[in-house]
């Protein structure tokens, strides 16, 4: 991850999370220049915005997320705990960090399991970029490309980290789903759209008069997402898919 990259993804990230665009201002990108000073992983800091974005959203406030500075808290917080759960990780014959000693109780799953979950997930989005990029390069390919990258970081730190946490790694697999979803929303033709749209309300109506506006709403949002999956060839990344 180069240095451009690594400014590009973060301010990427809160503008995803915040909904609106919104430059960063100088005392942002110092922040982010100081994570950087630090050595914060890209995908640690991209896991702390995640995690303050949805705390916002669980308590929603009458002001909006105006600043990076809102999620520096959570950044360093979620560093502080990578640093520990590196704490008795060796290096190996190649010089590589691996683990020693780990500790997987908290782990709904082997950790092998979940290692070769991503390592499917990379495959799979691999395979998608591929066959987009036969078409030329786009806005969809970019993502493909960056969530392909951060998810190989992401199993190369599960694979070293000396103790695991399922709930970190799953807000980092929502976090890249996201960032796809809205690449393929962003790319999808709107005569395609509009007809995907139609089919996933035609496939709803017999429930509508049941259902509470704000779940028919989420409901007919994970439809769509599910049929542009299906067309875009994109893999599920949520450990929920395991």
């Amino acid at each position: 991850m180069n240095y451009f990259n690594y400014f590009t993804e973060i301010e990427d990230a809160f503008i995803r999370r915040r909904g609106k665009h919104l430059l960063l201002s100088p005392l942002d990108w110092a922040l982010i220049e100081s994570w950087k000073a630090m050595a914060v992983p890209l995908h640690v800091a991209l896991r702390g915005i995640e995690k303050a974005f949805d705390s916002w959203e669980a308590k929603p406030r009458k002001r909006s997320v105006k600043s990076l500075l809102y999620c520096q808290e959570e950044v360093e917080a979620q560093y502080a705990e990578w640093l520990e759960s590196h704490v008795g990780a060796a290096k190996g014959a190649d010089g590589e960090l691996t683990a020693a000693g780990t500790e997987d109780e908290g782990l709904p799953f082997e950790r092998e399991t979940i290692l070769e979950h991503l390592r499917r997930g990379r495959s799979g989005l691999m395979r998608a970029l591929e066959a987009r990029r036969q078409s030329g390069e786009d806005d969809f390919t970019e993502a493909l490309t960056r969530v392909a990258s951060l998810l190989e970081d992401l199993e190369r730190d599960l694979n070293r980290s000396a103790t695991a946490n399922a709930q970190k790694l799953e807000v980092s697999l929502t976090g890249l789903e996201r960032m796809l979803s809205d690449a393929m929303r962003s790319v999808v033709p709107n005569d395609q759209l509009e007809a995907v749209r139609r089919e996933v309300k035609e496939q709803l109506r017999p429930y509508r008069n049941y259902m509470e506006a704000t779940v028919y709403e989420q409901t007919f949002d994970n439809l769509l997402l599910k049929r542009l999956r299906e067309l875009f060839a994109v893999p599920r990344l949520s450990l929920f898919y395991l």
